[in-house]
């Protein structure tokens, strides 16, 4: 807890606290709902088009017909009428358009009023409808709404706002958002469970921090390389918390200061995590939700995220070198006095490195090796990554089980799996919830009237005209800046890569190039936002004042920025897809 909380906790003054999640995303849903009453719903003309991989593949994507955009309108009964009337006279033509005649034949006939929905049942979607006629068969003078009830289901009343939650959770298939995210989520969850309660993982970062003594030159680009290679991989974040315990005083030892540790350390995983490849809670989660095959585009983020760790960590021993010369220079000098008359405890915690922890560490190594050639090489999506970690946590508990002298048993691995699915829990309905904000704004189809789709034909307009490079640089900002007030990274792409997405198909930006400002994005401020649960906690170890940490993060997030934005630029110029 930083001074500023404690003195006004002192004084019994009210502390600001950042609205939960659930609070924020049910906020975001209330005004949803209000937008649809005072926005007209629209849609585009959507078709299929075939292209060709590099691989010589054929494969085919849906896109958005140009100027294609229309408002909902009432529809014109009389004209419509006549004009089916006229339709119905030419069976070649109902043939192509694959429509059911008798049942047209007796909508047409019936006095009831014709409707969209209607039409559809017998064949003529509203597509075909304006293909034929244009505006002619709609009162222009009137735009429709597309408001939910208040409560309702897909079978009684229609969908209702306040069944968000389930309505988002189970839309998708097993393949994408929701419902296959949220699986994964809580597969992989329950995967790392296992692992972490093996112990390994800490076991190998505190051997590893107890050999780089006498390596001091090496401390910062192992330690960097390790935490982000760590946070490129499985995400990690609150994790790091324990290591900045360790590596504080270590770093202040060697003539270092604590910003150092903690920038080797969490800064590191969010910088990995910014490049990440793999992450199934980020990249995996953007990816599905924007319709992309899971962990596409491996290749260019690899080399982004090697390049990126080589720059940042060159950046942080570029300010340690400074800090070693002259250590007043320190934002946080003051408070590293607690480290610098505390040297001689820094080897209270050790843990043994047992052999068996050098197994798991070596499985878990095949382990990624094997979900990243089964991604590039056979096309793996999320249920073969389910499973692949899965196969991953279990080798890692049995192996922990056969070789820590009875310390691990199997039904400890059946409480750490269950322990790790209930702290994924909660993010996996953050997806749900999300999902479910779309729900409310009519859908995510671009072919189906939604107050979404206005949303996105204004926000085109406006940015309409400006290059390419331009649009998705203003995309890495919003995403940027989201992050400082939602810094999951699960809950920031289900919240904006639904909108995202599609806004990269107005722009002329690849979907790819849309995750990519998301992730680099939600990645860098994540080491930098005072709201980050995980950043506060690696500050309290280290004993910094977060004001003292912005005095450093903010250079270091304008270096990060600017090369956040050359990586966009190039992502563009190739055709990143």
């Amino acid at each position: 807890m930083d001074s500023t909380q404690t003195k006004e906790k002192a004084n019994n003054q009210p502390v600001f606290r950042t609205p939960h999640t659930y609070v924020i995303i049910f906020g975001i849903v209330l005004v949803a709902w209000l937008l649809t009453i005072m926005i007209p719903a629209g849609k585009y003309t959507t078709e299929k088009i075939v292209y060709q991989t590099p691989d010589g593949q054929e494969k085919s994507r849906i896109v958005l017909q140009d100027n294609s955009f229309r408002y909902a309108h009432p529809l014109k009964q009389e004209v419509l009428r006549s004009d089916l009337n006229e339709l119905i006279k030419h069976p070649d033509q109902l043939n192509k358009l694959k429509v059911k005649e008798p049942l047209l034949k007796k909508l047409i006939d019936s006095p009831e009023e014709l409707n969209l929905e209607k039409l559809e049942k017998a064949g003529l979607e509203e597509s075909e409808l304006y293909k034929l006629y244009g505006d002619s068969i709609y009162d222009t003078s009137q735009k429709q709404h597309k408001t939910a009830v208040l409560w309702g289901t897909k079978d009684h009343h229609g969908f209702g706002v306040l069944n968000y939650i389930f309505e988002g959770i189970v839309t998708g298939d097993r393949y994408g958002s929701a419902i296959g995210i949220v699986a994964l989520l809580l597969v992989v969850g329950g995967s790392f469970g296992m692992i972490m309660s093996t112990g390994a993982i800490d076991a190998g970062i505190y051997a590893f921090v107890n050999s780089a003594r006498g390596m001091e030159k090496l401390a910062i680009p192992l330690l960097f390389f390790l935490f982000s290679f760590a946070g490129a991989t499985f995400g990690a974040s609150e994790q790091v918390i324990p290591f900045v315990m360790i590596i504080a005083p270590f770093m202040v030892a060697i003539g270092y200061d604590s910003i150092v540790a903690v920038t080797v350390t969490f800064a590191a995983s969010q910088i990995g995590n910014a490049g990440s490849w793999m992450s199934p809670f980020s990249i995996a989660i953007a990816q599905g939700i924007s319709g992309l095959p899971a962990l596409s585009g491996a290749g260019f983020r690899i080399i982004m995220w090697f390049i990126l760790t080589a720059l940042s960590c060159a950046f942080t021993m570029v300010y340690a070198k400074k800090i070693h010369a002259n250590p007043e220079l320190s934002p946080s000098y003051a408070s590293d006095a607690y480290f610098r008359n505390n040297l001689n405890n820094e080897d209270n915690h050790q843990k043994n490195f047992t052999f068996g922890h050098k197994i798991i560490l070596i499985e878990m190594l095949f382990g990624l090796i094997w979900i990243v050639w089964g991604v590039m090489r056979q096309g793996y999506s999320i249920p073969e990554l389910a499973s692949q970690f899965f196969v991953m946590g279990l080798a890692a508990g049995f192996t922990g089980v056969l070789t820590s002298n009875k310390q691990l048993t199997f039904n400890d691995l059946a409480y750490a799996f269950r322990d790790g699915v209930s702290d994924l829990a909660p993010t996996a309905v953050v997806v749900g919830m999300a999902k479910g904000i779309l729900l409310v704004l009519g859908g995510s189809d671009a072919g189906t009237f939604s107050t979404l789709n206005t949303i996105l034909y204004h926000v085109g307009n406006a940015l309409q005209g400006l290059p390419s490079i331009i649009g998705a640089w203003f995309m890495y900002i919003f995403q940027s800046l989201f992050n400082l007030v939602v810094t999951s990274n699960s809950g920031q792409a289900a919240l904006t890569m639904p909108i995202m997405a599609p806004l990269a198909d107005i722009l002329g930006i690849t979907r790819q190039v849309a995750v990519l400002a998301f992730q680099l994005g939600s990645g860098f401020v994540d080491a930098f936002t005072p709201v980050s649960a995980s950043l506060i906690g690696c500050l309290a170890a280290a004993r910094i004042d977060w004001s003292n940490w912005a005095k450093f993060q903010l250079k270091m997030q304008a270096f990060l920025f600017g090369l956040g934005t050359i990586f966009i630029i190039i992502a563009i110029m190739i055709g990143y897809h």
